[in-house]
């Protein structure tokens, strides 16, 4: 027989750990009649054993109550298979997760290369805009009601971590801004995959990264400035813009208080 103390030293267990066990019905040890101190039998130490193994697993101690009441190797092989898929489920969000702050420090390396820039080296920044694929449209992104009913319509919108964002689209003619609007969109990466809504893909873009925000506008609208500054390289470099701009936050900062946001910026061209 062991009393507690050997018992925690022996299986690393804390003597608190035991007693919740205990309270919770997993292990019944033995009092001993002289000085009612616990008294563990090896059967007990195969029952605390067995349940480290089902916690460490991240069993829950109901799960753990059900096995020790009733349950068949048959029960237990399904009850393993639903906790392999909740960790294989976990897996792939991490590595969502992952993939998430790889491209934010990607992002951060944009930003240091391009922003304020429309050439580089004295070449014009043209770039492709990889295809998106439109899954909603929103008219104002303050409208937060219309976003969450588009959100929960698509799956791939529920999680932050997936590969979908906000894009602002601005439309122009000569005369200036004539439409202004956000769509929720999802990166396309295979076209071989079901595709619900429409996909957006331009081969050649004016492409820069711009600054808005209090800290640097103190507030004051950039938009016409944007497309002043695009419509002159367009002309100096012998582009025809399309009369659309897709506009995408890349990275949000704050310096005193007050926010930093760097936009990504494809105006299509031909």
């Amino acid at each position: 027989m062991y009393n507690i103390g050997e018992v925690s030293k022996c299986l690393g267990i804390s003597r608190d750990t035991l007693k919740f066990y205990e309270s919770k019905g997993l292990i019944n040890p033995k009092k001993n009649v002289e000085n009612v101190y616990r008294e563990y039998d090896h059967f007990d130490i195969y029952d605390i054993t067995t349940i480290n193994f089902y916690r460490e697993i991240d069993i829950e101690i109901k799960r753990i109550q059900e096995i020790k009441k009733n349950m068949s190797i048959e029960d237990l092989e399904f009850l393993l298979q639903e906790k392999e898929q909740v960790i294989l489920d976990e897996i792939e969000y991490k590595k969502l997760l992952l993939r998430k702050v790889q491209l934010i420090k990607e992002n951060c390396e944009k930003i240091k290369q391009y922003l304020g820039k429309y050439t580089v080296k004295g070449k014009c920044t043209v770039k492709e805009m990889k295809p998106l694929e439109a899954k909603g449209e929103i008219k104002n992104v303050t409208d937060y009601n219309e976003y969450e009913i588009l959100r929960d319509n698509s799956e791939n919108l529920k999680k932050a971590v997936t590969l979908t964002a906000l894009r602002r689209v601005i439309s122009f003619n000569e005369e200036g801004m004539i439409g202004d609007k956000f769509i929720i969109i999802r990166e396309v990466e295979d076209f071989d995959k079901d595709i619900d809504g429409e996909i957006i893909a331009h081969e050649n873009c004016l492409y820069t990264i711009i600054e808005d925000g209090r800290w640097s506008t103190d507030g004051e609208n950039i938009d016409n400035k944007v497309e002043a500054s695009l419509r002159k390289i367009a002309i100096k470099k012998g582009y025809e813009l399309l009369g659309v701009v897709y506009v995408n936050i890349l990275l949000t900062t704050y310096e005193e208080n007050l926010e930093r946001v760097f936009l990504e910026i494809y105006a299509p061209i031909k």
